[in-house]
């Protein structure tokens, strides 16, 4: 999903999303109000910080600015994948696969994601699946690379 259809997500969920000046973090959720840092440079990564806080919407309970537990550092885990998953997703891997990517730039550039934010989301989901996760006709490694094979 680019920024767009993020945005679009947002208000079908009830959320009112703003780009405000903020300082501390480049995205903030409060109730049913999402703010993104209005000074991020581009849409690609105003996507990335707006699925991570609609992760936040759905996922977290209470105030977790500062992590002070590990429920907290539960709760942010959770948002992370929820956005990872808006964002990316298994399917999102295969379909690059698919698509003929086969650096991470070529990865990002399709997903409409940061570099930085895909590497960080393949990381999580190697946490998540281990070596390697079976979806639909396809086995997606992770280990000892990304890799994508098509089962027949």
């Amino acid at each position: 999903m680019n920024y767009e259809e993020l945005l679009n997500k947002a208000e079908a969920d009830g959320l009112i999303v703003k780009e405000k000046p903020i300082s501390g973090s480049d995205g903030r959720m409060y109730g049913n109000r999402i703010a993104i840092r209005y000074n991020i440079q581009t849409t690609k990564e105003k996507s990335c910080v707006l699925a991570e806080e609609i992760g936040h919407y759905k996922t977290t309970h209470g105030d977790i600015t500062r992590i002070n537990s590990i429920s907290d550092m539960k709760q942010e885990y959770r948002a992370r994948i929820y956005g990872y998953n808006l964002k990316i997703g298994l399917i999102g891997i295969i379909k690059c696969y698919e698509h003929g990517c086969r650096t991470l730039h070529e990865m990002a550039e399709y997903l409409d994601v940061t570099e930085e934010y895909l590497s960080e989301a393949i990381s999580a989901y190697r946490k998540k699946y281990g070596v390697c996760v079976h979806v639909d006709n396809y086995a997606v490694y992770f280990e000892p690379s990304l890799g994508v094979m098509k089962l027949e």
